[in-house]
């Protein structure tokens, strides 16, 4: 059986288990605006070899609180209780700033997408996630 990216990533780097469903809903937020950017960036650079510049403008229609809140409104009906449950945990948290340029809203629902996109990756289903955003931009039609 192949091995995920997280269990290759702790096998190089051991750390201590820790249960998932105790990590805060900001922490499993900067976790899956890292795996966020990732998916949306090989998305860009599979579209083939091209200046920095222009790979940078492809991604941003994705990354901005707007885009990752439009995205979480069209998967709503998509979740499962247990995703749900987390959306609402990341939605409802208590950032100590928000994006200049997108309502407080806004940045909470991009807040609870990328929670929820931390959370799958460390379940090891990123597939889900993947068949979430997909749904997601094409429902939002991005």
């Amino acid at each position: 059986m192949e091995k995920s990216l997280r269990e290759e990533v702790l096998e190089a780097f051991p750390q201590k288990e820790v249960d998932i469903r105790t990590y805060s809903p900001l922490s499993l937020a900067f976790l899956g605006d890292g795996v966020y950017s990732l998916i949306v960036r090989t998305m860009a650079i599979s579209k083939g070899n091209r200046q920095a510049e222009k790979l940078h403008n492809d991604t941003r229609k994705y990354v901005s609180a707007q885009a990752q809140a439009r995205i979480g409104d069209a998967i709503q009906e998509l979740l499962t209780e247990e995703e749900a449950r987390i959306y609402r945990r990341g939605r409802n948290s208590n950032p100590y700033h928000h994006a200049k340029n997108a309502t407080l809203e806004e940045y909470l629902k991009a807040t609870a997408l990328e929670t929820l996109c931390g959370y799958l990756y460390l379940k090891d289903d990123t597939a889900r996630f993947l068949e979430l955003m997909k749904a997601g931009i094409q429902r939002a039609g991005i």
